[in-house]
């Protein structure tokens, strides 16, 4: 007779293993049909389109958590070094295909729907997306934790789970307890059964209060109260290099870093699965064990919240505190404009955080006294180094606090982090220049190569395999294939395809026709002044005028496509918007121009538009003044697409020139030492006016109403700030990138040379893969390296 079996044999028959999918057609068409039925209660003859596409989610989800729990084991188990990325933003996008792709599941689930009669296309084009983020900032956390992830580093990315996410776009004429709920969102690996963490906070307030102990008046400010509480999580701040030190912000930064350190501490803790129970009680070994990384400054807060935790709970003597908080700590600086630096006001901080502000002022004059005693008499320096800005408003560096606070800080491209040693920080740079680093970006080739641009990724495949996808400089492979003539024909022909796709696209979202022959010019960022939109919109009515002046000429047909979104504050970015969108309005209805030139302005950018539009680009627009861009992700994405750049020496755009070689860019314009030397001078807009015909014509016809007859003082307040205050130099760098934009013209009359440029742009693009950017994070700033071995897929038994 069998032994009976003991309570801890019997749970173990509760497992993962067994009950995750194969992955086989026939499997997911019966797990779609289950979920359709028994999940969404529905059948085909009531079912929408909708039901079909939450289906198709529930199936693949099913192969994801048996593979996220082994994961979560396998790390209680082997306890690596924990890697905690702090960001404000997590620009994710779309997660279904994605999800497929990095499972291996996507055949399978285009075959099933396929046999299902419906079109997965259609089914994916239904998520929204995860707005979670502004721009850059919020879509390399993204690209970084699928790398984590591809690495099977043992990491966790922490933010908020906003109620409201980046707006859409729509172009028409006393102490009180907060708690914080945890949304976990899985990170799959790209086919390593690796799955990590999202862990996303939202703000609820707690539900202590019963309704019989309150009359009407008391329940209404209970409830008001609970708004008050909850409304932390409720908004995305819509603003991108710009600090606005609102006190909402503010709390938004203490409550995702005090949420986060109570998680960190007790998983520190408590190394084993499942148990809740204190393992560890020293805190020497934290730094050991856990690494956080603040993305910019807005988690800067981390800082004196680890050191009020050590201190004032743990009772860690302040020396040895600062030591592990220092060890812990690593801070990434994203940008150089000084408007986009948080400087939170003294004030705020005595009525929200008066603990964290002592902690603050502790950490300044222990900081000032040790720079004191390295520049003795140097007051001047020590002004400039203080954590607390005196003035009519005392404020506080967040930026000097986390180079106070952290063991590295790193720029995000070469040039910029030398921008931030010699410039930003130069005196911080002189006390610890050890402490400095970079760290140039880069981009999941996973979402952006293999999912958006399924073709391009298929030929690539066919020439070196697939080993690239994990490993992007294997794409140096195909320079001895760069003129290799089927090679050629086959990239031409994938753009070609990519460009009617997105006309149709076009076509049926805008209501707008372009010509699929034309050159795909585009210029997608968020809209700032840094970021040039104007010089774009110049050199477009120099070509109108052109056209217009002799409509006999060969001109190579264009379609400029101008996308992004503006804080809704900045007045000059909306006013870019409307320029945009009032020259396209001349251009594309004059018939001498016909389809020669138009103008398009893409409404609601975002991540599942630029997986769109970036495969069909033939030239990509990197034209921020140099000096200003810290790196810029988009240049990365358009050079693995196989769009050729037009950019300044700015940012990444400096080392993609350097890996593919300046010749198969199209670089113009001021340098920084140009920028630098410009400025010592006195820059003087109108010396360009008066020098250049071309730039004069255009300069007046914005302003006298040429492209706004409805409302002809429209565009004067832009005019005149590029006369008279225009900090990025639009109109010094006019002339060049005109001339810079005719060798772009002269270069697509040839599209075999054309090409030839493009196919050698994506062999030197490996470079810009995030798990190179990740992989040095980890060796140099963590301290931990990618695990040897894999995670054991869920239909295995564990080790």
């Amino acid at each position: 007779m069998a032994k009976p079996l003991t309570d801890g044999e019997r749970r173990k028959q509760i497992s993962v293993r067994g009950l995750a999918g194969l992955g086989d057609v026939a499997e997911v068409r019966k797990s779609f049909n289950r979920h359709l039925h028994f999940t969404l209660v529905k059948d085909r003859n009531v079912a929408t389109r909708r039901d079909y596409y939450l289906a198709l989610a529930h199936t693949v989800r099913d192969h994801l958590v048996g593979r996220w729990i082994r994961t979560q084991q396998r790390y209680y188990e082997r306890d690596p070094k924990r890697i905690y990325y702090l960001s404000l933003e997590f620009y994710m996008g779309r997660t279904l295909q994605n999800t497929m792709v990095n499972l291996g599941l996507q055949n399978a689930c285009d075959e099933a729907i396929y046999q299902l009669g419906l079109d997965l296309e259609e089914l994916e084009e239904i998520e929204e997306d995860a707005g979670l983020g502004n721009g850059g900032l919020g879509r390399l956390a993204a690209c970084f934790l699928d790398s984590m992830a591809t690495l099977g580093l043992a990491a966790y990315g922490y933010g908020i789970r906003y109620e409201f996410g980046i707006f859409n776009q729509k172009i028409v004429n006393g102490w009180q307890v907060v708690l914080a709920m945890p949304y976990d969102t899985p990170v799959p690996g790209y086919k390593n059964d690796t799955v990590n963490t999202m862990r996303l906070w939202s703000a609820k307030a707690p539900n202590d209060f019963k309704l019989h102990d309150f009359n009407v008046g008391g329940y209404i400010e209970a409830v008001l109260d609970r708004n008050l509480a909850e409304n932390i999580s409720r908004v995305l701040y819509p603003n991108d290099n710009f600090f606005e030190g609102k006190e909402l912000r503010l709390k938004q930064e203490y409550f995702v870093v005090a949420a986060t350190l109570q998680d960190i501490i007790r998983r520190f803790k408590s190394s084993k699965f499942g148990c809740r129970d204190p393992v560890r009680t020293s805190f020497e070994t934290f730094p050991d064990k856990v690494a956080i990384q603040l993305n910019d400054t807005h988690p800067a807060l981390a800082i004196p919240e680890l050191m009020r935790i050590l201190v004032d709970v743990e009772k860690v003597d302040w020396d040895k505190a600062w030591e592990i908080t220092k060890k812990t700590c690593a801070y990434t600086n994203h940008t150089v404009l000084p408007e986009a630096l948080e400087r939170w006001p003294v004030s705020m901080f005595e009525k929200l955080l008066p603990r964290h502000l002592d902690i603050i002022y502790a950490i300044n004059q222990r900081h000032l006294d040790h720079v004191a005693a390295l520049f003795p008499g140097d007051v001047d320096r020590l002004r400039r180094m203080s954590v607390i800005e005196e003035g009519d408003c005392k404020r506080i560096n967040m930026a000097h606090l986390c180079v106070i606070g952290s063991h590295a800080v790193n720029g995000v491209a070469r040039i910029h982090s030398e921008i931030v040693r010699q410039s930003v920080f130069k005196d911080f740079y002189e006390l610890e220049p050890q402490k400095f680093q970079n760290k140039t970006n880069g981009i999941t080739p996973r979402r952006w190569l293999l999912l958006c641009n399924p073709g391009l990724a298929e030929t690539i495949v066919e020439r070196i395999g697939e080993g690239f996808l994990t490993d992007l400089s294997q794409l140096k492979k195909l320079l001895p294939l760069v003129g290799d003539e089927a090679l050629i024909r086959d990239v031409a022909q994938v753009k070609q395809e990519n460009k009617v796709k997105f006309s149709a696209f076009l076509e049926k979202q805008y209501g707008v026709k372009v010509n699929p022959s034309s050159m795909f010019d585009v210029h997608v960022k968020r809209i700032h002044e840094y970021k040039r939109q104007l010089l774009n919109c110049l050199h477009v009515v120099t070509l109108y005028n052109r056209i217009k002046k002799d409509p006999t000429q060969a001109f190579v047909p264009r379609t400029v496509m101008i996308g992004g979104k503006a804080a809704p504050g900045y007045h000059m970015a909306k006013k870019i918007i409307k320029l945009v969108t009032s020259i396209g309005n001349i251009v594309n209805h004059d018939p001498i121009v016909g389809d020669r030139l138009k103008v398009i302005f893409l409404e609601n950018y975002r991540v599942s538009l630029a997986e769109k539009v970036i495969p069909a680009a033939d030239l990509s627009q990197q034209i921020s003044t140099a000096g200003t861009e810290a790196s810029g992700t988009g240049n990365m994405k358009f050079m693995l697409n196989g769009a050729l750049t037009i950019g300044t020496m700015d940012g990444a755009n400096v080392e993609m020139a350097e890996e593919a070689g300046a010749e198969n860019l199209f670089i113009f314009g001021l340098r920084v030492e140009d920028v630098e030397a410009l400025d010592r001078k006195g820059y003087n807009a109108h010396e360009y006016y008066d020098r250049l015909p071309e730039l004069r014509q255009a300069v007046d016809q914005i302003n006298g109403g040429f492209f706004s007859p409805r409302e002809p003082d429209c565009f004067k307040d832009v005019v005149n700030m590029l006369l008279n205050h225009d900090r990025f130099k639009v109109f010094a760098d006019y002339e060049a990138y005109v001339a810079c934009q005719a060798r772009v013209d002269q270069l697509y009359r040839n599209p075999k040379e054309w090409t030839k440029k493009v196919i050698r742009n994506i062999a030197c693009s490996g470079k810009f893969s995030s798990d190179r950017t990740i992989t040095e994070y980890a060796h140099d700033i963590w301290g931990a390296e990618p695990p040897a071995l894999q995670t054991p897929p869920p239909s295995l038994p564990r080790d």
